[in-house]
């Protein structure tokens, strides 16, 4: 049975390293103080602690007191290239960068999971595996080296918890099967010939040619998906022309693709590189494309899932919800490719839809959610240390 006092008394300390975090974030691969911040707390409670996982991981170990299975728990630790534009104490005090999509918050809960179970130790089923991971927010993720480094040894089952702001405080949720989306990227570099404005018949126009492949590229999922699968292709950048009386010579356009199937996610790269072709060649332009393959989709195990559903709504009773799909990517689908687990979110965000969405200089979380996600994440892994059927 979860000791829930422990919690709350531990709130203030989660709140406290959340908020450190957020005042002092680092880039992906370059969390040198914040691992060594992680590190030096779990060492202090008498875990075994591994460093330098990955580049800047940290994996720790909880043997306990009763025999069970071996559970993982895992934290992204990684701060994102934002200029923080919010006005709180907490404001991040490094220019350019913040902590814009929860992992501070992450990894403070993880801490509280980690220290609860110090303080339980004897009463502990089974043993805990608590990874910090680095660079989930930079392809090709830190997953990856994270498994390759042995991170998921000797582990019977993992689970993880995003905040989630479009989702308001106090409820919880998550699907079986695919929940987030594979997280591709392109970026499309068209080169013409530039020249003056008023004799565009003697130059290769790069930023008309842009413009008419931005418009075909849309009707990839609008006119060659099916419209019962989901897909999404947004552009996010384009950048072409130095002044008004000047034909482009160049234009470069990034974006991205998101899907949930393997077949869905290759048709929409091939149609991509086929309609780049063609328009260029339309135009008389030449292109260079660069395709970068994201992160797989995370996929829920059926069971594992059915798990989290049950245990949640004993600990958030009436406040647990089937997730609708997200076209969001994480590397923890990398984790679910080698072991069962299950990937959940827990609502951090305003009742009215208010609050800034994730990757936005005015984002921030309600930080009782912190507490809630470090309940599920207790009660699920105790639940599944105790599965003996396994």
């Amino acid at each position: 049975m979860m000791n829930e006092r422990t919690l709350q008394l531990l709130y203030d300390d989660m709140v406290g390293w959340r908020r450190h975090l957020h005042a002092n974030p680092e880039l992906s691969f370059r969390e040198i103080k914040t691992s060594r911040m992680i590190a030096d707390l779990l060492s202090s409670w008498g875990l075994e602690v591994r460093t330098g996982v990955a580049g800047t991981g940290v994996v720790a170990k909880l043997v306990g007191g009763k025999p069970g299975r071996t559970i993982a728990l895992r934290s992204d630790i990684d701060a994102l290239p934002i200029q923080d534009e919010k006005n709180a104490s907490y404001q991040s005090t490094v220019p350019g960068v913040m902590h814009a999509c929860g992992h501070d918050g992450h990894t403070a809960e993880l801490l509280g999971v980690a220290r609860y179970y110090s303080l339980h130790r004897e009463d502990t089923v089974g043993t805990r595996v608590f990874l910090f991971q680095p660079g989930e927010e930079f392809l090709p993720g830190g997953a990856i080296s994270m498994i390759a480094d042995g991170a998921l040894d000797g582990v019977d089952a993992i689970f993880g918890v995003h905040l989630w702001s479009p989702m308001p405080f106090g409820l919880a949720g998550t699907r079986p099967g695919s929940f987030m989306a594979s997280p591709d990227e392109f970026e499309i570099e068209i080169i013409g010939r530039g020249g003056h404005a008023g004799l565009p018949h003697e130059s290769k126009d790069a930023l008309v040619t842009g413009s008419a492949l931005v418009m075909a590229l849309q009707t990839i999922v609008s006119r060659n998906v099916n419209p019962l699968e989901s897909g999404v292709l947004s552009i996010g950048k384009f950048n072409s022309g130095t002044a008004f009386n000047v034909i482009a010579e160049r234009c470069l356009i990034g974006g991205t693709i998101r899907t949930f199937t393997p077949e869905l996610r290759f048709f929409m790269r091939k149609r991509l590189e086929d309609i780049v072709k063609h328009i260029c060649e339309m135009h008389g332009c030449d292109y260079k494309l660069n395709f970068v393959l994201g992160y797989p989709p995370v996929v829920n195990d059926e069971d594992e899932t059915a798990r989290w559903f049950r245990v949640a709504e004993s600990v958030m009773p009436g406040a647990v919800i089937l997730s609708e799909r997200i076209m969001a990517g994480e590397d923890f689908s990398y984790y679910l490719k080698h072991k069962p687990g299950c990937f959940f979110f827990v609502g951090a965000g305003e009742p009215d839809g208010a609050s800034a969405p994730h990757h936005h200089p005015r984002f921030d979380i309600d930080e009782r959610a912190m507490l809630n996600a470090a309940k599920l994440l207790i009660a699920v892994s105790d639940d599944a240390a105790n599965d003996f059927t396994k």
